[in-house]
């Protein structure tokens, strides 16, 4: 997030695009309720009807997928009112003459034939959004997970950009984490292209200090993606998985093509809590500790890293992540031990993370961490990023056109599938629905649809429905509920009974980031055949 959770509440407008907020960041949705309570108005656009939208001023329900083309027709609209900022323009930003060049196409009506959202509306959410003062923009995985992800996000700042929005209090542009500490993953290099910090393996003297700290020659090419390594799994190019706290058998897409891949390898490690579905199927299980069991930090969506603190000793034989790393690293031929534990850890990695987390400590962290960058001892930390300048100088406009999905519904295939999250479970459900309070609210997965297209095709509540895609089929009870549009179904992802990734595509993936398209397939559906 460029800003942060209080700042939310200040601004003075908030528009949420491809996130269910109350049920997949219910904490940050309270904020955006005090804001609306303070009068701030909020705008909304997801192809479903959401809690989130009943709260919001305007709610719109594009087609999957038409986000760049949504996000265009607001800022034609904009700039054809000059509501855009000029003079932020001028002064922070380039590029901008290209955009308006190719904003200048998507008139609301033509926005209107590719996303479904009326005219009006789309003129509406453009004054709202420039015109109510600053002005908020979060996203979640309803805008990224895309074969155009990118080009959602991009779109995202580029409208941020145009209304002056980045840099400013009660602004920003702001993803939602899918997990609780995603942020810090990424941050300490959970990535296949950068160590920690986002400083790139392709970097000559990056490589040089790593290697230099760690006392070994290192790698200047970038690893591998999942979708990269389900590829080299199949042709035999990657032979082992190590898999710390993932259930990939459930979060990949094409459930039988990542089969097939899991299949071939000649090791799978698995490192969990819970037996998850990949775990079941691993050579090695190795018993990780639980957040209750364990110190160290998280960094979380406003880049805020704070300290855990163990409440209990591990149960059994399970050990921290990173002791069992440097157990396994040192049984590999790399001595790895930290005396001074998670602690000693952190200030390595600051010590070697120059612009971001230099300026921590455990001690200077406290009980409300800290965000970065904060680059030295005497640093406070920086609530909202880009306020002087953008990190590259200037903000940079990108002109981009609309793209369908790799899938549109045809003869075969009817109808739009979207997967995602409900309230009561998280992810794929290792450890939410092992809760039996979560349990009870909802212990099975289903299928939601539009009572129109269940009333043609004769289904009723509860019925066993079959969905098939290109990639398989699969069975689910139905749901019946307008808050899919007509010709639209939704599968929650967190039952391992009904696998939502049988129907998703592998070979669909945005050829950047290449996040695989989870939030659009064409299927088909239709009453399950009696056994």
């Amino acid at each position: 997030m460029t800003n942060s959770y209080d700042d939310l509440e200040t601004a003075g407008c908030i528009f949420v695009v491809g996130s269910n907020t109350t049920a997949c960041h219910p904490l940050i949705a309270t904020r955006i309720y005090r804001a609306k309570e303070r009068g701030a108005r909020v705008i909304v656009a997801d192809p479903r009807q959401t809690q989130i939208g009943n709260l919001a001023d305007l709610s719109v329900h594009h087609r999957l997928g038409s986000d760049v083309a949504l996000l265009n027709g607001m800022m034609h609209w904009i700039i054809e009112n000059d509501w855009h900022d000029k003079d932020y323009i001028a002064a922070r930003t380039e590029g901008f003459e290209a955009l308006a060049a190719t904003v200048a196409a998507y008139s609301p009506q033509r926005v209107q034939d590719i996303t479904g959202v009326p005219a009006d509306d789309i003129k509406k959410m453009a004054e709202l959004y420039a015109t109510c003062g600053s002005a908020a923009l979060l996203y979640a995985m309803g805008i990224t997970q895309h074969t155009t992800g990118v080009d959602n996000v991009k779109s995202c700042c580029n409208i941020a950009l145009l209304c002056g929005n980045v840099g400013v209090a009660g602004g920003g542009v702001n993803p939602l984490r899918g997990q609780n500490n995603v942020q810090g993953a990424c941050d300490m290099g959970g990535l296949p292209n950068v160590f920690t910090g986002y400083q790139p393996v392709s970097d000559p003297a990056v490589v040089e200090k790593f290697s230099k700290a760690w006392g070994r020659p290192l790698s200047d090419k970038p690893g591998m993606t999942i979708t990269d390594m389900i590829s080299a799994m199949l042709d035999g190019r990657l032979k082992a998985l190590y898999v710390i706290g993932e259930n990939p058998k459930l979060s990949d897409p094409d459930w039988n093509h990542l089969q097939h891949a899991l299949n071939r390898l000649d090791l799978l490690i698995v490192q969990e809590l819970f037996l998850s579905e990949t775990a079941q199927i691993a050579d090695v299980v190795l018993p990780a500790a639980s957040v209750a069991e364990k110190e160290g930090t998280f960094t979380n969506s406003e880049r805020r890293c704070s300290r855990i603190q163990k409440a209990i000793e591990p149960v059994g034989n399970a050990l921290a992540d990173w002791q069992i790393i440097c157990k396994l690293s040192t049984a590999m031929g790399y001595p790895m031990d930290y005396p001074g534990g998670p602690e000693q850890i952190f200030d390595e990695m600051a010590a070697l993370t120059p612009k971001s987390y230099a300026g921590m400590s455990y001690q200077r962290m406290g009980l409300n961490g800290l965000q970065w960058p904060c680059p030295d001892a005497n640093h406070p930390g920086t609530p909202i990023l880009h306020t002087q300048q953008c990190t590259r100088g200037l903000g940079k406009f990108h002109a981009i056109e609309y793209q369908d999905p790799a899938e549109m519904p045809d003869e075969e295939y009817p109808y739009f599938l979207t997967t995602g999250r409900m309230f009561a479970h998280f992810h794929t459900g290792t450890m939410t629905r092992i809760s039996s309070h979560l349990d009870h609210e909802q212990r099975s997965g289903y299928v939601t649809i539009h009572p129109d297209d269940a009333a043609r095709l004769e289904i009723a509540e509860g019925d066993l429905v079959a969905i098939t895609s290109r990639r398989g089929q699969m069975e689910a009870p139905a749901q019946i509920s307008a808050e899919v549009p007509p010709g639209n179904l939704f599968l929650p992802i967190h039952f391992g009974e009904y696998p939502a990734n049988m129907l998703t595509s592998a070979e669909a993936f945005d050829p950047l980031a290449k996040i695989p398209e989870f939030k659009v397939s064409a299927v088909r559906i239709a009453k399950a055949q009696a056994a």
